[in-house]
């Protein structure tokens, strides 16, 4: 004896015997199998298994799943398209080539250029480690830049730069331009004329960057400790209270701070691995340091552990 429970549209099938026990599914029959009496409640279930056994030493790249891909936010219509897959056997010349063609008729000129842009956001992530909710935000400003087509006639390539410049920046983990630069490809000035564009024209809005941006992450990459960059820190924040480092950019502020801490500990830094990391010019470094140089007694956190006095820094 079996009964149905449910409202709606649907109805649950339960044991007549034993109305609490979970049923179990006999794939193979396509049955639902009370466990307690054997009642077989349920026949032909239809199986929502896998329809094909695969296994990690198959070869070949046939793919037997005929299902498509997970749908994509980021594209027009519900990804119910048709695509023609590519054949190694004979004639495969001509298949692939009616395929190239089939694909990409099917495909709006709109997605093509937002399939590449994605291809492209989720390469540059890659090669600095960035998360996905990084790559999803840049996608997202892609799109909106596309669709309201302000930048038409812009470079692709400097539109993305730009969008994955703006989302690390609106995630809180900014990344400078010259970072984006070397992963792109693309020149600063460019990138820097997008970005203004797409943050007028959407309305981006963004954090204003500063030196403490950018202090843990350059520390750990030239492996100081963790005391040195809180002096690093304190520097570059005293620095811009006192207003000594007026005009500078936060980069280079956060590089001539870590300078500074560095000389007066005992794990000293040159400028040049400093601005191998931090993007910054020798020069630059040097520069932004004479001006912190003269009042570094002010600039210092009071249990700050000198490795060498402030007298003896250079400079001094």
């Amino acid at each position: 004896m079996t009964s149905r429970r449910g409202g709606g549209g649907g109805s649950t099938l339960r044991c007549g015997n034993h109305p609490n026990t979970p049923l179990v599914e006999d794939y193979r029959a396509g049955d639902m199998i009370c466990p307690e009496c054997g009642v077989v409640v349920g026949d032909r279930v239809v199986d929502v298994g896998n329809e094909w056994r695969t296994f990690s030493n198959d070869t070949g790249d046939k793919d037997k799943s005929r299902v498509g891909g997970s749908e994509n936010p980021f594209l027009s219509g519900s990804d119910l398209s048709t695509m023609v897959g590519s054949d190694r056997g004979s004639g495969g010349a001509d298949i692939q080539s009616y395929a190239r063609i089939q694909n990409r008729s099917s495909v709006s000129g709109s997605d093509r250029t937002l399939l590449s842009a994605i291809r492209e956001i989720g390469a540059m992530a890659a090669r600095i480690n960035l998360p996905k909710m990084i790559t999803d935000r840049a996608n997202q400003l892609f799109k909106q830049v596309n669709d309201q087509k302000t930048l038409k006639g812009r470079r692709n390539e400097a539109i993305v730069s730009a969008c994955l410049y703006i989302a690390c920046r609106q995630e809180g983990v900014p990344r400078t331009f010259k970072e984006i630069c070397a992963i792109s490809k693309v020149p600063k000035k460019e990138i820097g004329r997008c970005f203004k564009l797409i943050s007028r024209t959407l309305e981006a809005s963004v954090d204003i960057i500063t030196s403490g941006d950018f202090m843990s992450r350059f520390c750990a990459n030239l492996g100081l400790p963790t005391a040195v960059q809180r002096g690093a820190s304190c520097i570059a924040k005293k620095a811009m209270e006192l207003d000594l480092v007026a005009g500078r950019s936060p980069v280079s502020v956060a590089a001539a701070s870590i300078y500074l801490a560095s000389q007066a500990s005992d794990v000293k830094k040159s400028p040049k691995e400093i601005g191998d990391v931090c993007g910054v010019a020798d020069a630059t470094i040097r520069q932004a340091y004479k001006c912190m140089i003269g009042r570094a007694p002010e600039l210092f956190p009071t249990d700050f552990k000198f490795g060498t006095p402030i007298e003896n820094l250079p400079g001094c």
